[in-house]
């Protein structure tokens, strides 16, 4: 472990020790297995392959300071996990399993954990696979809900500095009354051309608009858009937005601030009037936005005009990292701490 480059960690997968799986079957969920193994045995036939019954969650462990090892707000993530099952017909990983599987794969991969201030993390992976077999299209009669971990960089290679993003209108992320709202791959392998397509053309990430009328802000890639104008925190509110957890939290922490809170639809003319916008999501935690130009009609919104994230973002952004590392109070309980 010595010779891990802590401070330059890409966001990418990385092996560890061990991870661990649960079947369901029978109509009820088995024992907890632990393997060394990065491969699982999958029938041809499964749901998961043929139907796309699956759905994952991301978080993140950090060690603070002070050596204690925490996990942020995973009971949002355990409840979004099930929320993703129920839209699928997947059997529901109950919030115990989720916890006791959870602790279990960081505790037999602590070493792993990068040490405090160096910007990196334990990235958790829960995924749950419809892995029984059906050949009609139904739901399968077997699951498996399994976590690895691994440690992580930024998202973005750009950090906490503003990025170019790309606003596209010829591809939708989700359907109108579709899947947006929940974390299934359906969702992120619709995004992979048009995020492909921006990072050819020298853009970070995408900015999704709705896929009815295109004249709503939706995603922002691989995660939530806001706005700051002036003292206010604004972010769409759409059933084809996945509600994220930072997010959440953000909203919370401009609360605390004192800033007013909105979500609502947010028109595509609207950017023209925020001061600081940006994208946040467990990956990237916030990512300020430089730029966002619409690829379609080449207009221009810029922003973060001396080349620095926005006042506001930047005291949002070390809020969340510094209750996230224990060096804030976490006056909402959101930190587990890992006994």
């Amino acid at each position: 472990m010595e010779n891990i480059d802590w401070g330059n960690l890409p966001f990418g997968y990385f092996k560890t020790d061990y991870n661990v799986r649960c079947y369901y079957r029978n109509g009820k969920w088995g024992d907890i297995e632990v393997s060394d193994s990065e491969y699982i045995n999958i029938h041809m036939a499964a749901t998961a392959l043929h139907y796309g019954q699956e759905a994952f969650e991301g978080m993140k462990v950090f060690r603070g300071k002070d050596g204690k090892i925490r996990v942020f707000r995973w009971e949002e993530n355990a409840k979004r996990m099930q929320r993703s099952c129920n839209g699928i017909m997947m059997a529901e990983p109950p919030a115990k399993l989720f916890k006791q599987m959870m602790l279990k794969v960081i505790k037999l991969n602590e070493k792993h954990i990068p040490p405090p201030g160096l910007g990196a993390a334990l990235y958790i992976r829960p995924l749950t696979i419809g892995s029984g077999p059906q050949v009609g299209v139904k739901p399968a009669e077997e699951y498996l809900f399994m976590i690895f971990v691994g440690p992580v960089g930024p998202y973005f290679k750009e950090g906490f500095s503003p990025v170019n993003v790309q606003i596209v209108t010829d591809y939708d992320r989700t359907a109108p009354n579709g899947t947006g709202h929940i974390k299934v791959g359906g969702n992120y392998a619709a995004s992979l051309r048009p995020a492909d397509r921006a990072h050819k053309e020298g853009f970070s990430t995408v900015l999704f608009l709705d896929s009815k009328n295109h004249q709503y802000i939706d995603e922002a890639g691989p995660a939530n858009f806001f706005g700051i104008k002036g003292n206010t925190y604004v972010t769409p509110d759409s059933h084809t937005i996945l509600p994220s957890i930072t997010n959440m939290s953000l909203r919370q922490i401009a609360k605390d601030l004192g800033m007013t809170v909105e979500k609502r639809p947010v028109a595509l003319d609207e950017l023209e009037s925020f001061d600081e916008v940006g994208a946040c999501g467990t990956a990237a935690v916030i990512s300020p936005i430089k730029k966002i130009v619409n690829r379609e009609s080449g207009k221009e919104y810029n922003y973060c005009l001396n080349g620095k994230a926005g006042p506001i973002s930047t005291k949002l952004y070390q809020t969340l990292k510094g209750i996230q590392e224990g060096e804030i109070e976490d006056k909402h309980g959101w930190n587990l701490i890992v006994e």
